[in-house]
């Protein structure tokens, strides 16, 4: 059973950062993409940032792109996203999931994503 379980969230002012960190169980952490979405009140939810299994190749939505990291330690199970340049537009619950073993198909695509975890509330102020 694969358990994902993130940290890290909270309240910051427009301009600071976060890290949030997603911790796996499992064995087979390294053989799988990773990706961070995230969910506004009322919308729904969107990709933010992917990295493949070796961490070789990364990819970000528009929205984000030059503000956001997403990074992973494979020997720890643990795939993290720092988050620089906040803005209020930013808050949203953010869910880290497990994507496609050994491929760097569907990075993006949430239909690629079968194991999610509980979610981290992110909130920027103005």
């Amino acid at each position: 059973q694969v358990q994902l379980v993130e940290s890290g969230g909270g309240l910051v002012q427009a301009g600071g950062s976060l890290r949030l960190s997603c911790a796996a169980s499992g064995r087979t952490f390294s053989s799988y993409t990773m990706g961070w979405f995230r969910q506004a009140p009322g919308k729904e939810r969107e990709f933010v940032a992917a990295i493949s299994w070796s961490g070789g190749s990364t990819t970000y939505a528009d929205s984000v792109k030059g503000r956001f990291t997403v990074s992973r330690d494979n020997a720890k199970n643990t795939v993290y996203l720092q988050m620089n340049s906040l803005k209020p537009e930013d808050t949203a619950v953010y869910y880290c999931a497990r994507g496609g073993e050994l491929t760097t198909q569907g990075m993006a695509v949430i239909q690629y994503y079968r194991y999610w975890g509980q979610g981290t509330q992110v909130t920027v102020s103005s």
